[in-house]
């Protein structure tokens, strides 16, 4: 007599991310919409927000090494192909779950981390690594009219512009930063209709996981 093995059990994403997970998924977010769209170039409130953000994710990375299974990229390997054959899956109707992020949305995830760095690593080096209590400090002598403090300088002015306009690396630098700051503003808008589609595709409400509370699960077909 053959012996039927037990059905495994349905695996699916957290009904709640740990809190250190849901704080540096928002904060990134805030700090990413402010610093695009309202906070200038080269402002103290800028640079303030950037180092807020390089925090943030640091601590997320940490986080990816030391915090719950859900949160470890072991749990969630960046896969091209798989996110790929995810995204098939999810046109042709095949909904599969997992216990943290699906491979689309893995992807998505290294791909925002990695535009990240590249704007907090330039931003760095346009303001010459100086702290946001520099820049203010720097900035409020060149309002009273003492521009000495620019002299060993190469980061923004007062205007918010590069004080060595004939160094070339300088105006690379600007150029990459904000082709990488467009790159996450596009980044984000597909991560969050990939979302909206994802959870109408699993009758699932994905996002509430990430705020604060439990996901309302819909009825299965």
């Amino acid at each position: 007599m053959t012996c039927l093995a037990p059905p495994q059990p349905l695996t699916s994403p957290p009904d709640l991310w740990d809190p250190l997970v849901r704080i540096t998924h928002w904060g990134l977010a805030i700090v990413v919409l402010v610093n695009a769209v309202f906070s200038e170039g080269g402002s103290v409130t800028h640079v303030w927000l950037g180092w807020i953000g390089m925090a943030l994710l640091v601590l997320r990375l940490v986080w990816g090494v030391l915090g719950p299974k859900e949160a470890r990229f072991s749990a969630f390997p960046p896969n091209p192909l798989r996110a790929l054959a995810h995204l098939r899956s999810l046109v042709a109707g095949r909904v599969r779950h997992y216990p943290s992020h699906n491979p689309a949305g893995a992807v998505m995830a290294y791909a925002l981390w990695a535009a990240l760095i590249v704007v907090i690593g330039t931003g760095l080096l346009m303001t010459g690594g100086r702290t946001p209590m520099q820049v203010a400090r720097e900035k409020a002598a060149v309002q009273a009219g003492d521009w000495s403090v620019l002299v060993t300088h190469t980061g923004p002015d007062a205007d918010g512009a590069e004080a060595s306009e004939k160094g070339g690396n300088g105006s690379t630098t600007k150029e990459v930063h904000g082709v990488a700051a467009n790159l996450i503003l596009v980044l984000a808008v597909l991560h969050v209709a990939g979302v909206a589609i994802e959870s109408r595709a699993m009758r699932r409400n994905l996002v509430a996981p990430m705020v604060a509370g439990r996901r309302k699960r819909g009825r299965r077909a």
